[in-house]
């Protein structure tokens, strides 16, 4: 066994089905104790079906006994029938009505089930979906987004394949063997009891052997299920990459030794679900074969024991296949036990409290940003990357930021933005410190226009009104974010002008067009503080000056905050920061900074 497997280790399967009850709703709840009563309907129509085989064949090989017997009395004197012969039509058709229900039960069951199912995947997926999206932004830039992706599209829709339909299917085939064994053992104790033990150990047996082969492959599934997720955004991502450098071979072999394991474990995993089903399906007709051998030796001749037969063969093909359900529900469980803890770690994920409520109002923002002794590292074991950054930003203001690659530049803004948290320091707005209970507050009043422009393969103008429902976008506020940034004057010139797709991450724009609708994004959210992090630093020298002639023209109600690798990008900034090894080195105007390079 790969020493990776062996240090894993995953719950037990009934403490992973307690975490994921406490996500289930309160009415999907509701819906499951109503299923388990339609599974007790269910058993009962299995019983009565199989109960009803006993006289009809009773009527067609020794009718007399059936009519002379005391329980058929009521039956007889409600159809006022007279001698043994018309019990047959009577017979037939409750018969046949029984079976009738007992199917439709049967379907009906199964519906509900699949449904229920589904639903209850539907909602935990979403959840995982809601809950990883509220996470701070120091949870995201810690962990693998394969991982996360993973666990929303293949982990979370396990959950209904290896978790919460083979509960079902568990529950269902226990109730259907409890109402079955209880017939059995009205009609014949000792074959009942026989029957059930001899299968039920047999099971208990294989699920002994089995055990940890599904553990290994659990955890496999899950691992690799990780790594296709991985390979397939790498080698995609950089598909430019991977077509100039033709390591196409080197990203399939990469998904190969992924996906091959994947689905190896998966076949383990089917395979050992369903093998015993044959063995047992064999041994059930040998029971019957030979309980019939038996029987017929008895003095009382075979028409009498037909009926129990009859009987005891029907039980025993409503009991193979339920046993064959619960025993597969198990290692589809198994299968999935990894899975399922993955998908749950992001179900535990905490909201934060301001989830699903209306935006709060703004902080009061009139006069200054103030940042004291502002200090930030990752964790305890990392270095310090800002220490004790003092820093007064005034309404109005354009303030640029210049460093070393690694000097604190980007991690500043991200703590202005409140995307994190100082681990030391405070951060004023005017006079109102920046908290948990304020942050969203205070980011309504900001807008970030990063160097890669994420754009999505829709129109310009839903680019534009970015994360709002298209129905209630303001078109005219589209078009004046437009103008503001420069970029209406080109829109118009195109056929659909504001209808344009911009195709798949903005491929069919120029640079300098991506760069504006994050411009026009930020001044269609109306925000009054406006960060660009490096927005210009893979412009050419002429994209570039076009651009920051639509930054310098937003007007001075705005405050702006720009990075930048090059001085001369900052030049009409009315004051310059320039960090240092997490420090600020100096801060001062463009003349001041120039005269000291």
């Amino acid at each position: 066994m790969p020493a990776l497997y062996k240090m894993q280790t995953t719950p037990p399967i009934t403490q992973l089905l307690g975490r994921l009850w406490q996500h289930i709703s309160s009415r999907r709840r509701t819906q499951l104790s109503l299923l388990l009563i339609l599974m007790v309907l269910a058993s009962f129509a299995e019983v009565l079906s199989i109960g009803m085989v006993l006289p009809f064949l009773g009527v067609l090989t020794a009718p007399e006994i059936v009519f002379d017997h005391h329980f058929a009395q009521p039956f007889i004197n409600g159809f006022g029938l007279t001698e043994p012969g018309q019990l047959l039509m009577p017979l037939t058709i409750l018969f046949s009505f029984a079976a009738v229900v007992a199917g439709a039960m049967r379907l009906l069951l199964l519906w509900a089930s699949t449904r229920l199912s589904y639903a209850c995947g539907a909602d935990l997926s979403i959840s995982i979906y809601r809950r990883t999206l509220y996470q701070p932004y120091a949870v995201h830039v810690a962990r693998n987004s394969s991982e996360v992706i993973a666990g929303i599209s293949n982990k979370a829709n396990a959950i209904i394949g290896t978790t919460i339909t083979p509960t079902l299917s568990i529950i269902s085939s226990t109730i259907m063997l409890t109402t079955i064994l209880f017939s059995l053992l009205y009609i014949d104790p000792i074959i009942a009891i026989a029957a059930i033990t001899g299968f039920g150990l047999i099971y208990l047996i294989i699920i002994r052997i089995t055990r940890q082969r599904l553990k290994v492959d659990s955890q496999r599934i899950s691992r690799e299920t990780t790594q296709i997720i991985k390979a397939l955004q790498e080698g995609l991502g950089g598909i430019r990459d991977v077509l100039i450098d033709g390591t196409q071979e080197t990203y399939c072999n990469i998904y190969r030794n992924a996906d091959l394991p994947l689905r190896r474990a998966q076949g383990n995993s089917a395979f050992i679900g369903l093998s015993p089903r044959f063995g047992i399906e064999a041994l059930g007709m040998v029971l019957i074969a030979s309980l019939a051998y038996n029987i017929s030796q008895q003095p009382s001749g075979i028409s009498t024991v037909i009926p129990v037969l009859g009987v005891i063969a029907l039980a025993a093909q409503r009991i193979l296949p339920a046993l064959q359900q619960g025993y597969a529900g198990w290692t589809s469980m198994r299968t999935g036990q990894a899975s399922l803890k993955d998908a749950l770690d992001l179900l535990d994920q905490i909201l934060p409290d301001y989830a699903g409520k209306p935006d709060p109002e703004q902080v009061p923002f009139s006069n200054k940003l103030t940042l004291q002794k502002i200090s930030f590292r990752y964790s305890s074991e990392s270095s310090w990357i800002l220490r004790d950054i003092d820093l007064t930003i005034r309404k109005g203001g354009c303030i640029g930021f210049i460093g070393m690659t690694g000097s604190g530049k980007s991690t500043l803004l991200d703590i202005v933005m409140g995307l994190l948290k100082p681990n030391k320091g405070t951060i004023l707005i005017d006079d109102h410190v920046l908290s948990s209970e304020n942050n969203r507050a205070y980011q309504a009043h900001i807008a970030h226009v990063p160097q890669a422009i994420f754009l999505t393969d829709t129109s310009i103008e839903e680019n534009i009104a970015f994360g709002i429902p298209k129905e209630k976008i303001d078109r005219e506020r589209v078009r004046e974010a437009a103008r503001q940034a420069q970029l209406a004057e080109t829109i118009e010139t195109w056929p659909k002008q504001y209808m344009t797709l911009v195709g798949e991450r903005g491929v069919s724009l120029s640079g300098g067009q991506r760069q504006r609708i994050g411009i026009a994004r930020a001044l269609y959210k109306q925000a009054d503080i406006i960060i660009f992090d490096e927005a210009t630093s893979s412009l050419d020298n002429e994209t570039e000056l076009a651009v920051m002639q639509a930054i310098d023209s937003l007007g001075d109600d705005l405050t702006i905050l720009i990075v930048a690798h090059r001085l001369t990008t900052l030049k009409n900034c009315t004051q310059i920061v320039e960090l240092n090894d997490g420090q600020v080195k100096r801060i001062g105007t463009y003349q001041d900074i120039v005269s000291l390079v």
